[in-house]
């Protein structure tokens, strides 16, 4: 049973490190796009950068917010896996908890993502035409 409760622990901090690992890439490629976009966008005329550098920039905050959004899922696992070998009322409550706070998060980052599928979906024309210059009839 020790040996058990042991692998279980080890999994527990394994998928606790791959949410960490997960993070860390996300970080990583959002801010080297960023980068790119922030160099890019010094490079061109003004004109041209507003509605393709919006959505740029909203793709990569929508690609971070999807990793995030799997993270969240890798750290609640661990937690249940940690939960499951010490199955006190205090761990439970605290399982609880953080459940909840993970699940409140995740929750409002895919309403996020999926607003702004919507508006990239729908809206996305709308913007473009209102940064155009008018036209002359």
């Amino acid at each position: 049973m020790d040996l058990l409760k042991q692998l279980t622990l080890w999994l527990a901090s394994g998928t606790e490190a791959a949410a960490a690992l997960v993070i860390a890439l996300a970080a990583l490629e959002a801010t080297v796009r960023s980068l790119g976009l922030f160099l890019r966008r010094s490079t061109r005329e003004p004109s041209d950068t507003d509605a393709g550098t919006h959505d740029a920039k909203e793709e990569i905050r929508l690609k971070l917010g999807r990793w995030l959004a799997l993270s969240l899922e890798f750290a609640l696992a661990a937690d249940i896996l940690r939960t499951a070998v010490a199955p006190s009322w205090d761990e439970i409550g605290k399982l609880a908890a953080i459940a909840v706070l993970r699940t409140a998060l995740n929750f409002f980052l895919q309403r996020e993502i999926d607003g702004a599928r919507a508006r990239q979906a729908g809206g996305d024309a709308g913007f473009r035409s209102e940064r155009r210059a008018p036209r002359a009839d």
